[in-house]
C-alpha cells in the first residue's frame, strides 16, 4: 500500500536509483538528476549502471524520472545520493553535496528531513550541509527542518547483497527524527536497521568501512612485493595462510574507485580537523597509490621500449563498468608515457564516455603482444580459455595477472608468467 508521504532522491546512479526503485514499492518518489541523458535513459527503462532491471523502471506508476526541481516540491523526505570524490591533491571535494544541498533549499517545506547517504569525514551533515540548507532556504534547523545520516553501502556487480539484504546504519539530529528516519528504511530494508546515538557516529562507519578494506589490501600488496623479491608465489602463500581459519582473505591488485580509493582521504581530514595526524590510514592509501609505478617498473626491467603491450580491464572493480578513480586507467597512461605501443580493452567500459573522461582510446586486441597486463577480473576475462590467450602471444610474451585469475590456465606454453 501506497502512502502519502513523497520521497525526493537526488543523484540516480549507483546508490540513488536502487534506492528510488525499492521506496516506490510504498512511497511516491521523485528521482531528480541533473544529467539529462541519464534522466531520458531511466524513462525509457534503460540503466546504464546495469543495477536496475527494464521491467523495475517501466512498470512502476509511484516513481517519476526529472531534472526539473518543481517536482520536488512538498517532499517529506530528501535523500541526498551524490558523488564526494576528491580533489588532485587529495583533499574531500565537497562541491557536489553543495549544489544538491542548493538544490533542496529552494524547494523544501517546513517540516522536511534531510538525509545524506553520501560518504563524508564526521561533521560534514551538521556542520556543512546544516548551514547551506539554513541560509538558502531561510529555514531554521531542529524547528523548521530535520536532518539524518545513514551510509550507502551498495557495492556495484554485487549479486548477493543487494540494497535490502544489507542492514541500514541510521544517525539523527534528534530521536524523533531518528525514528521516523529509521521507518521508512525499515519498510525497504529486510536485513533491519542498526540505530546510532548521533550523526557523526554514522558518518565515521562508513568511513572505516572502506578504509579497513584498503589497508588490508595494502598489507597483502606488501606481501606480494616481498614475495617477489624473495623469488616465491604470493598466490600460495596467500592460500597457504588462509587454511588458518581466522586469516583474513585478501588479494592484492590495484585499488582505486570512488569508495575504497577516496574514504581514507575522508578519514584522514577529520584527524586534520581535531589536529590528530591519521598513521595508519594514509599508510595503507599510499601504498596503493603506488602500485600502478610498481608494475611499470617491472614493465620497464622485462620489456624493450616500443614493446607491444595489452591492458584487459579499465574499469575500477570486476564486473563493472565504473571508471571513476580507475588505477588501470592510471597504469595505461604510464606505460603509453613511456613510450610503449599499448592497446586496452574492456567489455564492460563505454568508449565514448572513457574518451571524454581519460582521453583514452578503447580497441578490441589484434595481432601479438609482448605483455599482457589482465588488470580487472571481469568475467569475461576469467572465462577466456587458452587458446585465445595463446593466440595474442609470441614465444616470449610476459603475462602480468593482477588478479590471479588465470592461474589454473598456466601451462609450459605460458612460460613467462607472473601472479600478482
Amino acid at each position: 500500500m501506497i502512502t502519502k508521504k513523497k520521497i525526493s532522491i537526488i543523484g540516480l546512479g549507483y546508490v540513488g536509483l536502487p534506492l528510488a526503485t525499492e521506496f516506490a514499492k510504498k512511497y511516491l518518489v521523485i528521482g531528480y538528476d541533473i544529467d539529462i541523458t541519464r534522466i531520458e535513459e531511466l524513462k525509457a527503462g534503460l540503466d546504464r549502471t546495469k543495477e536496475i532491471t527494464n521491467k523495475k523502471l517501466l512498470t512502476n506508476n509511484n516513481l517519476i524520472f526529472t531534472n526539473d526541481l518543481n517536482y520536488m516540491k512538498n517532499s517529506d523526505f530528501f535523500i541526498l545520493t551524490v558523488p564526494t570524490p576528491i580533489t588532485k591533491d587529495n583533499k574531500p571535494n565537497l562541491s557536489i553535496i553543495r549544489k544538491a544541498a542548493l538544490s533542496v533549499a529552494r524547494v523544501m517545506k517546513k517540516g522536511a528531513t534531510v538525509i545524506l547517504e553520501s560518504t563524508v569525514y564526521p561533521g560534514v551533515t551538521e556542520d556543512y550541509l546544516v548551514p547551506i540548507i539554513e541560509k538558502y532556504a531561510k529555514l531554521k534547523h531542529k524547528k523548521d527542518f530535520f536532518v539524518a545520516y545513514s551510509p550507502e553501502r551498495i557495492n556495484p556487480g554485487e549479486t548477493k547483497y543487494k540494497l535490502t539484504k544489507i542492514k541500514k546504519v541510521v544517525g539523527a539530529d534528534c530521536k524523533t527524527t531518528l525514528n521516523k528516519v529509521g521507518k521508512i528504511y525499515r519498510d525497504i530494508i529486510e536485513a533491519g536497521i542498526h540505530k546510532v546515538s548521533n550523526i557523526k557516529v554514522a558518518e565515521a562507519s562508513k568511513a572505516i568501512e572502506n578504509a579497513q578494506r584498503d589497508i588490508n589490501i595494502a598489507f597483502v600488496n606488501e606481501v606480494m612485493m616481498l614475495s617477489k623479491e624473495l623469488g616465491i608465489n604470493s598466490n600460495e602463500v596467500l592460500e597457504a595462510a588462509k587454511t588458518k581459519w581466522n586469516f583474513l582473505s585478501f588479494k592484492p591488485g590495484l585499488v582505486g574507485g570512488h569508495c575504497i580509493g577516496v574514504d581514507p582521504y575522508y578519514l584522514a581530514e577529520a584527524g586534520k580537523k581535531v589536529k590528530f595526524n591519521t598513521k595508519i590510514i594514509l599508510a595503507g592509501r599510499n601504498l596503493n597509490d603506488s602500485i600502478p609505478n610498481y608494475l611499470l617498473k617491472d614493465i620497464k626491467k622485462k620489456l624493450k621500449k616500443k614493446a607491444r603491450i595489452l591492458l584487459l580491464g579499465l574499469s575500477f572493480k570486476e564486473n563493472v563498468g565504473d571508471i571513476r578513480n580507475s588505477k588501470s586507467i592510471e597504469l595505461f597512461k604510464k606505460i603509453k608515457k613511456n613510450k610503449f605501443f599499448i592497446d586496452c580493452y574492456d567489455p564492460r567500459v563505454d568508449k565514448e564516455e572513457l574518451k571524454k573522461e581519460y582521453d583514452v582510446s578503447m580497441k578490441s586486441p589484434k595481432g601479438k603482444y609482448d605483455c599482457i597486463i589482465v588488470a580487472v577480473a571481469h568475467k569475461e576475462f576469467v572465462k577466456m580459455n587458452e587458446e585465445d590467450l595463446l593466440s595474442y602471444m609470441n614465444d616470449n610474451t610476459y603475462i602480468i595477472d593482477v588478479k590471479g585469475i588465470w592461474n589454473n590456465k598456466t601451462s609450459s606454453k605460458l612460460k613467462n608468467y607472473w601472479c600478482l
